[in-house]
């Protein structure tokens, strides 16, 4: 039986070890978003482990011991994002308020009581062609008219996703008094980079155009993507200057395509240049000019919009020097903007929003939305 609990205590140990460390290669990335994003239920498992081998008759000897200390080592590794997010909740309302100026956001950044809430629930939503056969869902703001207007672009790696994705924070935006346009975009390989820039485009004339009919402030938009999304939106709203576009916000998003060209490996978990070379066209040299208009960081100027970046510090799939390297491009530029790092999160990291990396996306981006849009 100590057998069986210390396994118990290993595995979960290792499982903690994602929340520290990036994932090796060939672990499944969906196993380091899962321990990120749901560590402190997972911690459960260890600790009646931990309990059982300490109280088990008979003594507990070396083998108890061993399953005591891993069991034990498990549980402070699962649970650490949730000190870790406290200790971020404490100094993140005072970093967001200098970067951005002050904002009104209901709750706390981080709240313990909150990792047991439940999701935000559905809100309506309808469908609309706004280009050629590509669709989006159009979830109305809940209280409030005329709303901002948030349009969502989903990851994928360009070639994957849809519209839809993560809908419990598109819930969470139209609870919040902000209308949301979650938009479908042509896919590589059969639609290559500018095509997804010119479906933002057409996405921001359409919502602009039903604007009246859907109480939406036709002048106060914002661009969100996630992943994939997020290389989208930064570049799309960089480059259409649309003084419309209030902000920009972006996911775990790459900003640099020759970077990411520079640093991809075909044995990485997603094939980076397979996906690069389809997205794009071919390769820096082939298609040097769809690989720099794609970049975000070589589209900042003085007048690009104010941008919320968000990401993991341990992603395995978009390496976080990514957000950081842009942030720096945009203090160059004097363009107001702030990086939200997460120490112990990878991808994904907003999927779960009452986890602590869930917890503190959804303040940030609410105090971001309040503070552009206002």
């Amino acid at each position: 039986m100590r057998a069986a609990l210390l396994s118990i205590g290993l595995v979960f140990a290792a499982l903690g070890l994602l929340t520290v460390f990036k994932a090796p290669d060939w672990v499944n990335w969906r196993l380091a978003v899962l321990a990120g994003q749901f560590s402190y239920a997972i911690a459960v498992v260890p600790l009646a482990a931990g309990l059982a081998a300490w109280f088990l008759p008979g003594g507990r000897g070396a083998l108890g011991g061993a399953a005591c200390a891993a069991c034990a080592a498990a549980f402070v590794l699962l649970v650490q994002p949730c000190a870790q997010a406290w200790a971020i909740g404490r100094t993140l309302p005072a970093g967001l308020a200098r970067r951005f100026g002050p904002a009104t956001v209901s709750g706390e950044p981080f709240a313990f009581a909150r990792l047991v809430s439940r999701w935000p629930p559905p809100a309506p939503k309808s469908t609309w062609t706004y280009s050629g056969s590509l669709k989006l869902d159009f979830y109305p703001a809940i209280g409030r008219s005329p709303a901002p207007c948030v349009i969502v672009i989903h990851g994928g790696g360009w070639d994957d996703g849809d519209r839809g994705q993560v809908p419990q924070f598109n819930y969470f935006l139209a609870r919040s008094g902000y209308a949301v346009a979650d938009i479908s975009y042509r896919l590589a390989p059969g639609a290559i980079w500018p095509a997804q820039r010119d479906d933002v485009a057409a996405a921001v004339a359409f919502v602009k155009g039903r604007a009246a009919a859907w109480n939406v402030d036709a002048a106060r938009l914002v661009i969100m993507g996630r992943s994939a999304g997020g290389q989208i939106a930064e570049a799309s709203a960089y480059v259409l200057q649309d003084p419309a576009i209030r902000g920009v916000v972006a996911l775990y998003a790459p900003a640099d395509m020759n970077f990411a060209w520079k640093w991809g490996r075909q044995d990485d978990p997603l094939n980076s240049p397979q996906l690069l070379r389809q997205f794009l066209g071919g390769t820096p040299e082939t298609a040097r000019q769809a690989y720099d208009s794609a970049s975000a960081i070589l589209l900042v100027d003085s007048k690009s919009p104010p941008t919320l970046l968000v990401h993991g510090a341990i992603d395995t799939l978009v390496w976080n020097r990514q957000s950081e390297r842009l942030a720096a491009r945009l203090t160059e530029a004097g363009v107001t903007h702030m990086l939200v790092s997460i120490p112990w999160a990878t991808h994904a990291l907003e999927y779960n929003p009452s986890g602590p990396s869930g917890q503190l996306t959804d303040y940030a981006v609410a105090w971001f939305l309040a503070s552009v849009c206002r």
